[in-house]
């Protein structure tokens, strides 16, 4: 059997539908800037996070630690991968404060699929994430609201 990171094809595909699906249910009024997570445990259940923003922006919750969190609340420590997906091109990586959050579960070998607007991804070891969400990535979403009225289009 195929496998990519140690995941079946069908793990893959299943850990990217149901990240890519999570963005639907973002809230993210502030920003626009929506992100689903998914994290496959051990076990074999898949559990899926979006984005919750805040008015007062530190109070916001990224997808990774929403899925990470109601995970590990449901009684999971050991986990398979993560895929993040978002709208822009190329896909995000894990912010600081969600890598962290991640390590704290996971190996440096850990496989984190990071996932563009069109399905496109990139696969990257917790070791090996060290691309940060920077000021660029800002800019690159005030160009997409500019252009297409929000990322998502």
């Amino acid at each position: 059997m195929a496998t990519l990171s140690g995941l079946t094809m069908q793990e893959l595909e299943t850990l990217s539908s149901k990240a890519i699906a999570a963005k639907a249910n973002a809230y993210c009024p502030y920003s626009k800037f929506r992100v689903g997570a998914c994290v496959l445990t051990k076990t074999g259940e898949y559990i899926a996070g979006a984005n919750v923003e805040n008015v007062a922006y530190p109070v916001g919750t990224c997808a990774e630690r929403v899925a990470f969190g109601t995970a590990v609340a449901a009684g999971h420590q050991d986990f398979k991968a993560v895929a993040v997906a978002t709208d822009i091109t190329p896909g995000a990586s894990p912010c600081g404060m969600c890598r962290q959050f991640m390590r704290e579960f996971t190996p440096p070998s850990f496989p984190v699929f990071m996932y563009d607007g069109q399905g496109n991804y990139a696969v990257r070891t917790m070791g090996e994430v060290s691309s940060p969400f920077i000021a660029d990535s800002l800019f690159h979403i005030a160009a997409c609201l500019r252009t297409v009225g929000n990322c998502s289009d």
